[in-house]
């Protein structure tokens, strides 16, 4: 794994992060230690909402709940991560079960490449804006960071990208392991059609919010809440609609529904 400053940091398929040059700043996508030929699992919850407000009426709410089950398994210089998430969709027109699958794999190089992904809700622990796991030295960086530090990050709707900081979050206990926070903002231009409607452009404004927390003892990801929200004007024919919609996902370890995070 190399530690990168200054420089975009990019899985295929996923959201990018740039940090600035700074004494403690420090990549957050890692690794994750397993010794050869080991497997190991995981298990989280997730839930998530999707709410529409056009104009000033809610037009329309989905809603996620369940769980999922990570595998991590090394062999020679490569690891594989397998996530597997079954839950429920809830809409205006029910209720119905669902499941997601993404795969991952490290390579000796230290680069990330997916190599599946059937994810369209977004609820998999691989498919998220920060690593599945950070390696020792960069869980050190996060312990020893002070302030805010400056980043960029792709749009995960877009690929525009949006300007931000990051910094140290409080530590506490997630599913009985100890585990340290690290806070995440960033926003940029909202422009473009709506990846399930691209009939439907939307001018304004993006934010994305939220929090992570890895094991202090491993560096696993053991909780992520994350929300995006997009605010603008919704244009389709000849109409201009004033819109925000806001994207949110949780994922804690876990079985049990996720819970609030420390404080």
């Amino acid at each position: 794994m190399v530690l990168l400053r200054g420089h975009t940091v990019s899985r295929n398929g996923a959201p990018k992060i740039r940090l600035s040059q700074a004494a403690t700043a420090a990549s957050l996508i890692a690794l994750l230690a397993v010794a050869p030929g080991s497997r190991s699992d995981h298990q989280y919850a997730v839930s998530g909402s999707d709410t529409f407000t056009v104009g000033d009426h809610t037009a329309a709410r989905v809603t996620y709940a369940g769980t999922e089950q990570l595998r991590v398994t090394s062999t020679g210089k490569t690891t594989r991560y397998d996530a597997d998430a079954r839950y429920t969709r809830t809409d205006d027109a029910g209720s119905s079960d669902a499941r997601a699958s993404f795969v991952q794999e490290l390579l000796a190089s230290g680069a990330f490449e997916d190599r599946f992904d059937d994810d369209p809700d977004f609820l998999t622990v691989l498919n998220q804006p920060f690593a599945v796991a950070l390696d020792a030295a960069t869980l050190r960086d996060l312990r020893d960071l002070h302030g805010r530090v400056p980043f960029d990050t792709a749009s995960p709707i877009t690929g525009a990208t949006l300007h931000g900081s990051l910094r140290r979050g409080p530590t506490g206990t997630i599913a009985g392991t100890s585990a340290i926070g690290v806070r995440f903002d960033a926003s940029g231009a909202m422009r473009g059609p709506l990846p399930d409607r691209p009939e439907v452009a939307i001018e304004g404004v993006m934010r994305m919010d939220g929090i992570a927390y890895y094991a202090q003892n491993g560096a696993l990801l053991v909780s992520l809440e994350a929300r995006l929200t997009i605010t603008g004007t919704l244009h389709e024919s000849k109409t201009a609609t004033p819109v925000q919609i806001v994207y949110l996902r949780t994922i804690r370890a876990g079985a049990a529904a996720p819970a609030s995070q420390p404080s």
